[in-house]
């Protein structure tokens, strides 16, 4: 009998034990160092400098090999550029002429490796560039890297509140404490300028785009002193968003008008102040007379004067303002794809030479899918930064695996044809198109307090992927997940194709269990989370989803041709031409800019509904593979990220299902046609679907 108790406990012990969440949390991210076991591709490390950059770079050297070395002989010099150097490694004699101030030299002579560059922070680029190849295992017996960025400010913006709230924040409180700064500085500070270091971005906006005030009073300055001070050695620049209406809030002044001259002195004097503070300060980045904000459009004046009233004060101190082109609130009875190309092309050759108008990739609001928004190429005289969301507002949130590469490098490839055939978007970001010397690119980031800091392992992947793109464009988004898997995950190459084919399809599979065929903006409405098409009760047209879709007895679509809105007019004629007809309109962008009958007939021989619903079930498909290809990896992923993104996986499983039933069920009751034959049936109803409600989810506004 004892010994029958003893087997029930030992049974009833093991079916109630807690499950073991030990072992690779996340917060290393793709520094682990820990997936090989590599070592210094040399005998010796010598580091000429000693500089707070020179001593992060041996101590990022010292983590990543814990003093193993891999030869007997060599040095692994570190060293800014010297004639002496340039003839010791055969550098040709005009090297320097090809680096730029973040550029770096790599190269090998015999068993001696060398990082140089012209500056503290091109070492540090260069020191993160051979620990990738090291820990991606690229050989290092040819070694010959010149790098330079393609693009030069490189910011994450961060939708943090003063309360540590994020909107559309997904991980958790905001990493940035303002209530114990400026004297605690926390260790995830460092580790969060070491990650942002190790992929070249450059800058970060701590506080979000409808900002608050405060952060320009004395005491928030003192705390954002403190962060900077954190940041720079990492080459990091310290930016704020800022409240255009700041001198009436904080000082009581009449007026925020940009022409008055005691608003442009109070500007100018706070800009001498933040400057004193932080001598390297990057500048401003501006939402205005968008969404509530307020803005120079309050006084009758254009973005372009109130961009150059802050530009004005910045420009002594080599500052520059990033003003945003999201400004669709404006006005409610125009189409809101049109507004922000309507107002900001009149103002092309108006701003100041260090103003840089920041654009969002699509012309509506970060969408599964978007085509790239008309405004680029159509400012030569203005330059443009590209803004991206790395944060999943409309892409399920941190519960849903989208690797968001294959996205960014859609939008960077798009061609505008404003210039003829190659006249890419990358182009006009990297100032090429129309020879800008001022470049940008911002990332909308999705850190947070938790543990992984983004929320889903796979998330981290869209950070990695925004910083090394806005490094470099021309890397694809295939070899961007390499590396990131790589030195996140496994090298087993069975392993590593297997994550690769979950990655590289994955943002296409939100895309078809979402916003299939060109829909958009159908999720619910306020946090965005869930499907939500049947939305048409707030406060203006264009925040309903019915606004969008247009479904109809007739059928479904927004004509933005020219009997629609005539969005289409604002793009080049290459595309306007093809935009014009659906037969020529991409597939993937066939209802954004149609309204099209149910029984349409595609170039495949389906119909439009056929079509629709195929494509919502075929992306809940995707979410099985990935599932399924997730489980092949298992013995080659440390147990507990496994574990994560086992349970992510299963919680995207069900949201992909609810988002196709509630999403086909809705729009049949307008096509009023059966399912293609052999597809299972919604389950639940729709009426169901609509009551469902949720109040507490989270990254709201």
């Amino acid at each position: 009998m004892r010994i029958v108790v003893c087997l029930l406990l030992l049974i009833s012990a093991r079916v109630m034990a807690v499950p073991d969440f030990s072992g690779e949390d996340g917060y290393r991210l793709w520094q682990r160092y820990d997936v090989i076991d590599a070592a210094l591709p040399a005998a010796t490390l010598k580091v000429v400098g000693r500089t707070e950059t020179h001593n992060i770079i041996r101590d990022e050297f010292r983590r990543a090999f814990a003093n193993r070395v891999g030869q007997s002989s060599g040095t692994l010099l570190v060293q800014k550029i010297t004639p002496e150097l340039q003839a010791r490694f055969n550098l040709q004699a005009d090297i320097t002429a090809q680096l730029g101030d973040e550029g770096f030299i790599l190269k090998r002579h015999g068993n001696d490796i060398l990082i140089t560059a012209k500056t503290d922070i091109g070492l540090l680029y260069g020191s993160y560039h051979l620990l990738r190849l090291v820990f991606i295992q690229q050989p290092l017996d040819s070694l010959s890297v010149l790098q330079n960025p393609k693009i030069q400010r490189r910011l994450l913006n961060h939708w943090d509140d003063l309360d540590r709230h994020t909107e559309r924040g997904y991980a958790g409180e905001s990493i940035f404490d303002w209530h114990r700064l400026p004297l605690d500085k926390d260790q995830r500070y460092y580790d969060y300028a070491r990650a942002n270091a190790s992929i070249g971005i450059n800058g970060m906006v701590p506080i979000n785009v409808n900002a608050n005030a405060l952060m320009l009073t004395p005491m928030y300055l003192q705390k954002v002193k403190a962060l900077a001070d954190i940041v720079r050695p990492y080459g990091i620049k310290m930016y704020l968003s800022i409240k255009f209406s700041s001198p009436q809030q904080l000082d009581g002044l009449d007026t925020s008008d940009p022409l008055d001259p005691q608003v442009q002195k109070w500007w100018k004097h706070k800009a001498a102040e933040i400057y004193q503070l932080i001598p390297d300060f990057g500048g401003f980045l501006v939402k205005a007379n968008s969404e509530g904000q307020p803005g120079p459009g309050d006084y009758g004046r254009t973005h372009a004067e109130g961009a150059n009233m802050l530009a004005s004060a910045l420009k002594p101190h080599g500052g520059v303002v990033f003003w945003r082109a999201f400004v669709y609130a404006n006005d409610p009875a125009k189409e809101r794809s049109l507004q922000a190309y309507d107002e900001f092309v009149p103002l092309d050759g108006k701003f100041m030479d260090n103003v840089i108008v920041q654009v969002k990739n699509g012309p509506i609001d970060f969408q599964p899918r978007e085509p790239f928004s008309p405004l680029f190429g159509a400012t030569p005289e203005t330059p443009l930064a590209m803004e991206l969301q790395i944060t999943q507002e409309y892409l399920g949130f941190s519960t849903h695996l989208a690797y968001l590469g294959t996205l960014f490098e859609e939008a960077m490839d798009a061609d505008t044809h404003v210039k003829g055939l190659g006249s890419t978007v990358a182009k006009v970001v990297d100032g090429s198109l129309y020879n800008h010397q001022l470049t940008g690119i911002a990332g909308v980031a999705n850190t947070g307090m938790q543990r992984n800091w983004t929320g889903h392992i796979f998330a981290q992947s869209n950070w990695y992927a925004f910083g090394r793109l806005a490094w470099d464009h021309t890397l694809s988004a295939k070899q961007i997940a390499n590396e990131w898997i790589k030195q996140t995950l496994t090298v087993q190459q069975q392993a590593v194709r297997h994550i690769e084919a979950i990655m590289m399809p994955s943002r296409e599979y939100v895309v078809e269990y979402m916003t299939p065929l060109g829909l958009h903006h159908l999720m619910d409405s306020g946090h965005h989370y869930g499907p939500g098409p049947w939305v048409d009760n707030l406060g203006r047209a264009d925040w309903n989803p019915v606004y969008y879709h247009r479904a109809d007895k007739q059928g479904i679509g927004l004509d933005r041709t020219a009997s629609g809105t005539d969005a289409v007019s604002q793009y080049a004629p290459y595309w306007q031409q093809k935009f014009a007809n659906p037969e020529t309109t991409p597939k993937e962008l066939l209802l954004w800019f149609h309204h099209l009958p149910w029984d349409y007939q595609l170039a495949n021989g389906e119909t439009l509904w056929n079509e629709l619903v195929r494509y919502y079930y075929r992306g809940v498909d995707g979410v099985s593979d990935m599932q399924q290809r997730w489980q092949q990896v298992k013995p080659h992923i440390d147990a507990n990220q496994f574990r994560q993104v086992e349970m992510a996986l299963s919680i995207q499983q069900q949201e992909a299902q609810w988002w196709r039933d509630a999403s086909v069920l809705y729009f049949q009751t307008f096509s009023e046609r059966p399912l293609p034959a052999g597809l299972p049936k919604p389950q639940g109803s729709l009426r169901e679907y609509q009551l469902r409600k949720f109040p507490y989810a989270p990254g709201q506004g």
